[in-house]
């Protein structure tokens, strides 16, 4: 692998057609996009395409991708609008009322989206519907404002606001939740009946 600080070289050799040179970047940066496309969409096939499509991009536009800048930012701004343009298409239906509020819909993923009971990161953003996911980790993971995430959904700031204050705090109460899970059924006899005489074993 060539060190980070060659990228800049990278970039004017894939400029200049180096296929070499464009292969090094898109083995660096490939992973990592992936990653944002599949946590912004939960569907593999929709995340390989994303990845596919901000490379190609990439190498449409390489001349004018700035040198003395990372390519890895640009990269995930790419695949990101790419991830809600794909939302907005495919949930039109949240966009007809523009209020800042928004309907409980844009929320809550429901009881279909939840990955059994798991309480970990990746499972607590499923349970979030993909719009109210993809705000919570642009805001708070990339580093969006609510600014740039209005614009890019057509909604305003206080609604973006919003929406992520409502996402976090059904995030905590689910993390502070009791669990459904008692203990296993032997544990449930002995808190029943706590003294068991030795006498009562079985001696093999």
């Amino acid at each position: 692998m060539t060190h980070l600080v060659d990228e800049p070289e990278l970039l004017r050799k894939a400029r200049w057609g180096n296929r070499k040179a464009f292969a090094e970047l898109y083995a660096r940066h490939a992973d990592a996009v992936h990653a944002l496309a599949l946590r912004l969409t939960g569907d593999p096939a929709a995340a390989e395409d994303l990845t596919h499509d901000a490379f190609v991009k990439m190498l449409r536009f390489i001349g004018s991708v700035r040198s003395d800048r990372p390519v890895r930012p640009w990269l995930k701004k790419v695949v990101a609008n790419a991830a809600i343009d794909r939302l907005r298409h495919e949930h039109r239906h949240l966009y007809v009322d523009t209020g800042d509020e928004g309907p409980d819909s844009e929320l809550w993923a429901g009881p279909d989206a939840d990955p059994s009971g798991q309480v970990d990161a990746t499972a607590l953003l499923q349970r979030l519907s993909p719009q109210a996911r993809t705000l919570v980790w642009l805001h708070e993971v990339e580093g969006w404002s609510h600014t740039e995430l209005a614009k890019r959904f057509g909604r305003t700031p206080s609604w973006s606001k919003s929406l992520l204050a409502r996402a976090l705090t059904r995030l905590r109460e689910t993390l502070d939740a009791p669990s459904d899970t008692g203990p296993p059924e032997q544990e449930q006899e002995r808190q029943q009946d706590p003294i068991e005489p030795r006498t009562h074993r079985t001696v093999r």
